[in-house]
């Protein structure tokens, strides 16, 4: 296999080993989006203004026509922001010893419009805060919550409820250490809330995420070991209840702002006038993470395969097509703003370019990452519309396995911006490279989200499998094709219930 090597370490930097012309230029495309001249694209920043303004250029390059505001590729998506510039946050002991805890590193405010400037107050530790956990002894103090994210446990929105009800000041959130799934990780990029122009940003009580590993200081001279405490939770087993001897002390400092950033549409016209008002729609997000938290001396966080590398095969679609439609028109969407909540999306959905009503499918390209050989396929949308099962047989015919999800805890499928679509009614479907549990390729998988994801070191030295990168690209160019010609439309089937979950 050509491909660039992994070594044991994962840490080898990549060796161009021949791709073929298509990959090169795929990859020269993604070198350049998620270069440091870009500095990570942040939604409204002047990198992601650059991104946009190269991006335009590969779109009208390509013939593709303008779908977007006033006779161009452009549409303006309005936002506000509230975001925690500053911090001060500590556990003050019954001595008078205080022990600070690092903003970023240990805790992160949950960014609120009426975040008190300053916030003081006896703790009082209540397992995973449920109905059930919570009483009058919470009254006036700040709620310690173990933040499970398992079935079975309070979720997020239980226990916001119950230390609400119940009089609490505040609620620290200890970070679900068990979910191996998805383990969190820290330090936090920043602590930033973004909305749609007009919409509610984020109120109510204080909220804070904390790490595990600050668990102990919390609860330093209570007689507890908080590494016991964490491995109780690990096994899902019930936790005591418990007054802390320290007070939890903060000052915080928040500022507002309005901002706009672009998003680019641009339409390959079809060739069947019958299939004229049946539009497919094909998306990647153009938005990463900006400038941030530093990771090993780090704070450009490039987004390479997250999603730059997306954003630039859907202009490789368009580059190779020429101007050639399909027997469907096809509208190609550059996101912005899908890391701050999907808002892009969301906002075309409530502002389109073109009559909603006549998208008929989606095809999101979102979360993927070759990392090694593409065997197999996780497919977001099988079973809920016939554009999933013909993505399937496109894979099948390609010798690519589909699978469901199968870490569906994770709710990876209402995370990307295939999800506002489905909501709507809209057959739309997402991918990512699939592994066996316990297997070399799940390892590579984990220690890339572990490393990397949202993460400076997402950059274009992340070892990748320049093969499987061919061969997803190919599978995509077949899905199009496939799809954009086919005699019948997608249809869509009721979606199932979904549990939002917080974004790590």
């Amino acid at each position: 296999m050509r491909h660039l090597l992994l070594t044991a370490a994962l840490l080898a930097t990549p060796v161009f080993a021949g791709p073929d012309a298509d990959t090169k230029a795929w990859l020269a495309h993604t070198a350049e989006l998620s270069s440091d001249a870009m500095e990570g694209r942040d939604a409204g920043s002047p990198g992601h203004a650059r991104a946009i303004d190269l991006v335009e250029r590969w779109f009208r390059a390509a013939k593709l026509k303008p779908a977007g505001e006033n006779g161009g590729f452009r549409q303006a998506v309005k936002l506000h922001e509230v975001a925690v510039t500053a911090a001060a946050m500590r556990v003050v002991n019954p001595d008078g010893s205080a022990a600070p805890l690092k903003f970023l590193h240990d805790i992160t405010p949950r960014p609120a419009t009426d975040l008190p400037a300053t916030l003081s107050g006896a703790m009082r530790f209540a397992g995973y805060c449920s109905k059930g956990e919570v009483g009058p002894e919470l009254k006036g103090k700040i709620a310690v919550c173990y933040g499970s994210r398992r079935a079975g446990r309070a979720i997020a929105a239980e226990r916001l409820a119950a230390v609400t009800a119940a009089g609490a000041i505040a609620l620290l959130a200890i970070d679900d250490v068990g979910f191996s799934l998805e383990p969190p990780r820290w330090p936090d990029a920043y602590a930033r809330a973004v909305a749609h122009e007009g919409n509610p940003l984020p109120t109510g009580l204080p909220q804070f995420r904390v790490n595990g590993a600050a668990l102990a200081t919390l609860i330093a001279g209570s007689g507890r070991l908080a590494a016991a405490i964490l491995t109780e939770a690990t096994y899902h087993r019930d936790l005591e209840s418990f007054d802390l001897p320290g007070r939890f002390e903060a000052r915080l400092t928040t500022a507002q702002r309005s901002f706009t950033a672009e998003q680019l549409l641009g339409l390959l016209p079809g060739t069947d006038k019958t299939k004229a008002q049946e539009v497919m729609l094909l998306g990647a997000h153009i938005d990463g993470y900006g400038f941030g938290e530093p990771v090993n001396g780090d704070a450009l966080y490039n987004g390479t395969l997250d999603d730059a590398a997306y954003v630039a095969l859907l202009a490789r679609l368009a580059e190779r097509r020429g101007g050639k439609g399909y027997a469907r028109p096809v509208l190609f969407a550059a996101w912005t703003a899908e890391e701050k909540g999907l808002l892009g999306a969301r906002w075309w959905l409530a502002h389109p370019t073109v009559p909603k009503a006549q998208i008929a499918g989606v095809i999101n390209l979102d979360q993927l990452r070759p990392l090694f050989p593409l065997k197999a396929l996780t497919l977001h949308g099988l079973g809920l519309n016939s554009l999933a099962e013909t993505a399937k047989a496109v894979a099948e015919g390609l010798k690519i396995e589909v699978r469901p999800d199968k870490e569906p805890l994770r709710n990876l499928i209402s995370r990307v911006d295939s999800w506002p679509f489905m909501v709507e009614g809209i057959p739309a479907v997402n991918f990512v490279f699939a592994y066996d549990p316990r297997s070399p390729e799940e390892a590579i998988y984990r220690d890339w989200y572990q490393r990397r994801y949202h993460r400076p070191q997402d950059d274009i030295a992340t070892p990748m499998d320049l093969d499987a990168a061919r061969d997803f690209n190919r599978f995509f160019y077949t899905l199009v094709e496939t799809a954009a010609n086919a005699a019948e439309k997608p249809t869509a089937k009721p979606l199932p219930v979904v549990v939002p979950v917080a974004r790590p």
